[in-house]
């Protein structure tokens, strides 16, 4: 059986475009739909070479190479051999309760509108510090099941692209996620900026994917702006912070190389968002309070994108979520200070 399925796969990956693959599961990829019939203007998006990993990027990203099944494992393993010595982890609820808690919601703030709040959205700058990130929390404190299937892609990519292939790709998605964010502050600014604009930025397939998000959005309280939890100890830069269907929400602009249609599939996400929300509902340098949070995962060939809707007791459980990781990374910076020597 398993040599049958071996030789069923090498006669795929003898065919011109290896894997078949939906085409929903290469969205970011594939051409935008304003690349038809461009001026002779060059669009800054499509600097980002993507088509150097077109093969490459269907096979790992085809249903065999995402869905993590006990039976997709062993068929990579036929063609790449194993690439890690760790087995992935058992799936299960975590049932941990945090032992410093703290409120995500502010009860000396109102979340209502008042003349003390912008009228221009707050751009406030990163201040590095000793402080740690959120990013930097969330990475520090990946379960081991994130790590497993990490490293596994890590490695397959590298086996395909070399180690200075791996680190150009990385590049290009840095770029391409840099210019997309670039353009979306460009669109949510005031109506004073728009004669500074760069027409040729907001032509890409990503903006046309959150066209329909955007006409919702109004009020843009803050963009690409700092925050710090001052008792909690951590910082972080949001991307939006505007009212989405009449509700204010911390908004995280995201692109991705396949369809992400649950908010289960944005893996950390949440819990960066709310981070964000805890930490700015307890800074000072903000007059306002937010209750929801928002992640809009936009793709490349312009398909409508997919809005993940977080109202304020969803919030409170992904709250809980963060506070534990929190509380997990604090630990290991401590144990790590402990075993330094003097």
């Amino acid at each position: 059986m398993k040599m049958k399925l071996f030789q069923t796969i090498c006669r795929q990956l003898r065919s011109s475009k290896g894997f078949s693959v939906e085409s929903a599961a290469l969205v970011a990829f594939s051409t935008s739909s304003y690349s038809c019939g461009r001026k002779k203007k060059v669009n800054p998006y499509e600097e980002v070479d993507q088509e150097k990993y077109s093969n490459l990027v269907q096979s790992v990203l085809s249903s065999r190479g995402v869905a993590h099944t006990p039976g997709s494992a062993e068929e990579d393993a036929l063609l790449c051999g194993p690439v890690s010595k760790h087995k992935p982890p058992k799936q299960g609820e975590d049932r941990r309760v945090p032992q410093n808690w703290f409120p995500i919601f502010n009860p000396d703030r109102s979340d209502k509108p008042n003349a003390r709040d912008p009228s221009v959205p707050l751009k406030i700058p990163l201040q590095r510090n000793v402080i740690p990130s959120v990013t930097r929390v969330l990475q520090q404190t990946m379960t081991k099941q994130q790590v497993f299937w990490l490293e596994r892609w890590k490695q397959r990519m590298i086996l395909e692209l070399g180690e200075d292939g791996f680190k150009e790709y990385n590049s290009n998605i840095f770029l391409q996620g840099k210019r997309f964010h670039e353009a979306l502050e460009s669109i949510l600014s005031p109506q004073e900026t728009l004669k500074e604009r760069d027409e040729n930025l907001l032509k890409s397939g990503y903006i046309e994917s959150v066209q329909h998000i955007l006409k919702d959005v109004s009020g843009v309280r803050a963009l690409e702006s700092a925050v710090q939890h001052e008792t909690l100890n951590y910082i972080g830069l949001l991307d939006c912070v505007a009212e989405y269907q009449g509700k204010l929400c911390v908004i995280d602009w995201k692109t991705s190389e396949k369809p992400k249609p649950f908010i289960q599939s944005t893996f950390d996400n949440p819990l960066q968002v709310v981070a964000y929300m805890g930490a700015m509902n307890h800074d000072t340098n903000y007059s306002f309070q937010v209750q929801c949070g928002l992640i809009v995962v936009a793709y490349k060939d312009g398909s409508p994108a997919h809005p993940h809707f977080m109202d304020a007791e969803l919030c409170s459980q992904y709250w809980a979520k963060w506070l534990l990781r929190l509380e997990e990374y604090m630990e290991k910076k401590k144990n790590q200070n402990i075993q330094k020597p003097e």
